[in-house]
């Protein structure tokens, strides 16, 4: 059985007429509300990030003024990212999903998760927000994993955008992989073939950077292909993905041209690396995907895929 997160907490960080809005993960409940599929889900009651678990990936300065940008009213923090007064709160509880999820995964309570959460966090740096995110929710779990004694995980990123935050923080660290296939050139800029990471990391970032108008049929096989020898090489003991599904043709912000159906290969294929390498451990975060009505239908997919795996561990 797989776990399931997602809270009506999560609709109270409020953006207004924002693309990343709470109307996104509302429709996504309501739709698995409909098929039943969350019935088929564990749903565990979870805490949000410690500090701890934040500072693991942010300094103290980004979270404390996050805390006082949201105690204040909140606003505009940067560029692309807005912050109610419960954002802060909202973002602490989306990180803590992720680690949540992480612990019962690895104690075998369950073979995967996916957390529905809101902001999303690919694009969050160690020292600020950036591109709707707060704090990077899926670094936050990778390092949890390594605090467990894991000492090889996979991020797998699959949003439309480059998760430019996450292959920051990890950039120079042997033990977590970071795989990501996104729109190129696009926001933020960063995902070039020659990003493979520095030092005691060189070799363990993998970008495939794919232009607008590319045959879906080559970017999943791209994706197969090039995912199965990186995986080969890292041998994860975990695989943790970014479930962005802003590639979708009707995104209004992102659109790589792949229909709802595209995303159940992309999720069998991230499975099957899990399978073979891991156990079937696998935890899936949401990102992006801006479409409401879209998003549900993906979402549907994806968590379909993932009930597929047999039932809970003893």
């Amino acid at each position: 059985m797989t776990l399931l997160y997602t809270s009506p907490r999560m609709l109270e960080h409020e953006t207004g007429k924002h693309p990343e809005r709470a109307d996104r993960l509302r429709q996504v409940v309501r739709h698995l509300e409909r098929t039943e599929l969350d019935t088929r889900c564990l749903r565990p009651e979870w805490q949000p990030a410690s500090a701890t678990a934040l500072l693991r990936c942010h300094t103290a300065e980004h979270i404390a003024a996050l805390e006082k940008y949201a105690a204040s009213g909140g606003g505009q923090v940067e560029a692309d990212t807005v912050m109610s007064p419960a954002s802060f709160d909202v973002a602490r509880l989306a990180a803590g999903a992720g680690v949540d999820a992480v612990t019962r995964v690895l104690a075998g309570q369950a073979r995967n998760a996916l957390c529905l959460i809101r902001p999303p966090g690919h694009h969050a740096l160690a020292n600020a927000p950036m591109g709707f995110c707060l704090f990077n929710n899926i670094a936050i779990a990778a390092r949890a994993a390594l605090a467990a004694g894991l000492s090889r995980v996979l991020i797998v990123d699959w949003d439309v955008h480059h998760g430019n935050g996450t292959q920051d923080l990890f950039y120079d660290d042997p033990r977590v992989g970071f795989f990501s296939l996104h729109r190129w050139p696009f926001y933020p800029g960063t995902g070039d073939r020659n990003e493979t990471g520095t030092g005691d990391g060189l070799g363990t970032t993998h970008n495939i950077p794919v232009t607008h108008g590319t045959p879906v049929k080559q970017i999943i096989t791209q994706f197969t292909h090039e995912l199965s020898d990186f995986a080969a090489r890292l041998r994860p003991e975990l695989v943790l993905l970014s479930a962005g599904f802003d590639a979708h043709r009707d995104d209004p912000v992102g659109d790589l041209g792949l229909e709802t159906e595209d995303f159940i290969p992309l999720t069998e294929t991230t499975l099957a690396i899990a399978n073979q390498y891991a156990g079937g451990k696998l935890v899936s975060l949401l990102e992006g995907g801006y479409n409401p009505g879209v998003l549900a239908g993906c979402v549907a997919e994806h968590l379909t895929v993932l009930l597929k795996e047999e039932g809970v561990r003893s």
